[in-house]
């Protein structure tokens, strides 16, 4: 299931047309930030969809019934691009347990990739509500082999995907291989080169936050 935060006017488009703007992406904290404010956009929506119970909380003049989320969720990010969209989830679930998981593509010399998991830090994900965290989503293929790895290690409940660009590629790949997971983007581009990259996209989101890297 696929929910486009973009789909109404907010100000959420003015973030999105920063983050794609190559005369504003030189700014390395303003992106950093745009993507940090798209995943506090997305985490109070997803707020929304969490169960909550009834629980009397003493104030200096009384008791006030209120309502309070039954378990916090999960945050986990994929390194090292995930991390700005992250901290805007984790600003808004603050008492949230966290997983990190490492996924990037390994090239070969045809030009082809797969998809290597090299590192996974994680809580127990029995039952839990896990918010699980990419700033692109272009062919898939990290997303769901990282989802298949958090499944296989804990089981839980619920899976909401948080992304700022999604392709429609990625989006259906995603949606055969994983039906019970939401995702939630902030635009959807429909085209994906040979080498897997969005068009119109961004370009490198990892490489905007943090820097230029070395291939290995």
């Amino acid at each position: 299931m696929l929910i486009n935060l973009s789909q109404e006017y907010s100000i959420l488009c003015d973030w999105v047309a920063e983050i794609r703007d190559e005369t504003v992406q030189g700014d390395r904290m303003r992106f950093r930030r745009n993507l940090e404010r798209i995943g506090e956009i997305a985490a109070y929506e997803i707020s929304r969809q969490l169960s909550y119970e009834e629980k009397e909380i003493q104030t200096p003049l009384g008791i006030s019934n209120s309502r309070v989320l039954k378990s916090q969720p999960v945050l986990a990010t994929i390194l090292r691009a995930g991390i700005p969209i992250h901290q805007g989830l984790l600003n808004f679930f603050d008492k949230a347990d966290n997983a990190f998981i490492a996924a990037y593509r390994k090239h070969g010399r045809d030009g082809s990739f797969e998809i290597s998991l090299n590192y996974i830090s994680s809580p127990d994900l029995v039952n839990r509500v896990v918010i699980l965290s990419d700033p692109m989503l272009a062919t898939g293929s990290s997303m769901v082999k990282t989802i298949q790895y958090l499944r296989a290690e804990g089981h839980p409940s619920q899976i909401h995907i948080v992304t700022a660009i999604a392709c429609t590629v990625g989006i259906e790949y995603v949606n055969r291989a994983e039906p019970s997971c939401k995702i939630w983007c902030a635009a959807v581009d429909d085209e994906l080169t040979a080498k897997g990259y969005i068009v119109p996209g961004l370009g490198d989101a990892g490489d905007l936050a943090f820097g230029n890297k070395v291939q290995m």
